[in-house]
């Protein structure tokens, strides 16, 4: 018996303590770890609220100027604002270098400004687009639409036009004259 007891402890080996290599790891994380921050500053989610236009006949809507609607038609040759519904207040054509952003806002502005001189607060706007209107123009379309940059005091602050947007189909173009 003695001598298995000592075969058995000649055959063991003692345990070695595993050697981590992590350098690959390391090298990894070097490379990645910037990468992802740079990626996380481009990267902004924004969050865009949308209604629909409700649907009902035109006919049976009240009157009162509150419940009018500002609607914007864009098409490829412009941009036409109307408002109450139906009523033309400008047409912005678009030039070769796409729509005219700056004048848009400006009708707005004066729209939004004479219904604050009658103390009608309206924040809703309608975009009525065409069926292969750009995402781009989109969505520039309801930046303008939603707020233009203004100077305060010292300091330049986006003020309100029409943040609440919805979206809609524009009406034929035989539709518009009837319209």
């Amino acid at each position: 018996m003695a001598g298995r007891s000592s075969f058995a402890r000649k055959g063991r080996k003692p345990k070695q303590d595993a050697e981590l290599d992590i350098t690959s790891f390391m090298n990894l994380m070097i490379v990645l770890v910037p990468v992802l921050l740079m990626m996380m500053v481009f990267s902004r989610i924004t969050v865009l609220e949308l209604t629909l236009p409700e649907l009902g006949d035109a006919s049976a809507q009240n009157i009162d100027e509150k419940n009018q609607r500002l609607e914007l038609v864009v098409r490829a040759e412009g941009v036409s604002v109307f408002y109450p519904q139906g009523y033309l207040v400008k047409e912005v054509p678009s030039s070769e270098q796409g729509h005219d952003y700056e004048a848009i806002q400006f009708v707005l502005k004066q729209i939004k400004q004479s219904l604050l001189n009658k103390d009608i607060d309206k924040k809703a706007a309608t975009l009525l687009l065409e069926e292969n209107t750009p995402y781009e123009v989109i969505v520039a379309l309801m930046d303008t639409t939603r707020s233009y940059e203004d100077v305060l005091i010292t300091s330049v602050v986006d003020a309100e036009l029409f943040p609440e947007i919805s979206l809609g189909d524009a009406p034929l173009v035989s539709e518009q004259g009837s319209k």
